[in-house]
């Protein structure tokens, strides 16, 4: 069965996104980059890959990618209406209208959507973002990836958006890099 990944930044207080869903004060420089490029080439937005020389790099863990209407809305204001389009694109949204072919809007339930993904064959699901759908998708979560920045914002977009109800994860591996970005590696 293929696993669901959510790869994420968030500050020390747990945002991953201003409250107007901006990320774009997560600093990624450094062996924080070495290591996103060598290890989660995939994550990378398609538009971006050349810039970093993962152009034509095949995906080795990932094959599709799941956003939810926050994280995604970026990318069309940016004019990119594919930001993944070497991943398979799954954008969760009751309202947003077809943006694209290689996009697939999911109205549906996030849950049940999901647990059909994970039975079809291929390779791992990266949960891009946001919190709400991060939230919804808590018990179906197999690994979390968090990249710890060493930054408090005070108010914003937690990592999830979700009732207190403690899920208990089990971690596997932690590093830290020479930017003060921590990243702990943990499964369910």
């Amino acid at each position: 069965m293929r696993k669901l990944t959510y790869y994420v930044g968030a500050t020390i207080d747990g945002y991953i996104a201003d409250p107007d869903g901006r990320f774009d004060f997560f600093p990624l420089e450094g062996d924080l980059m070495t290591a996103m490029i060598a290890e989660y080439p995939e994550v990378i937005p398609t538009r971006v890959r050349g810039f970093v020389g993962v152009a034509d790099a095949p995906n080795e863990r990932f094959d599709t990618v799941l956003m939810g209407r926050g994280s995604y809305q970026p990318a069309l204001d940016a004019g990119d209406p594919s930001p993944y389009a070497h991943l398979r694109q799954y954008v969760f949204s009751r309202t947003l209208p077809p943006t694209d072919p290689a996009v697939e809007i999911v109205a549906g339930d996030p849950v049940a959507f999901v647990r059909t993904l994970k039975e079809r064959p291929g390779r791992g699901i990266y949960l891009c973002g946001g919190g709400n759908l991060a939230g919804q998708l808590l018990g179906e979560i197999d690994e979390l990836i968090v990249k710890t920045y060493p930054i408090v914002a005070g108010s914003g977009i937690p990592m999830f958006g979700a009732p207190f109800a403690p899920n208990h994860f089990a971690r596997v591996d932690s590093r830290t890099f020479d930017t003060g970005t921590v990243s702990t590696f943990v499964r369910a």
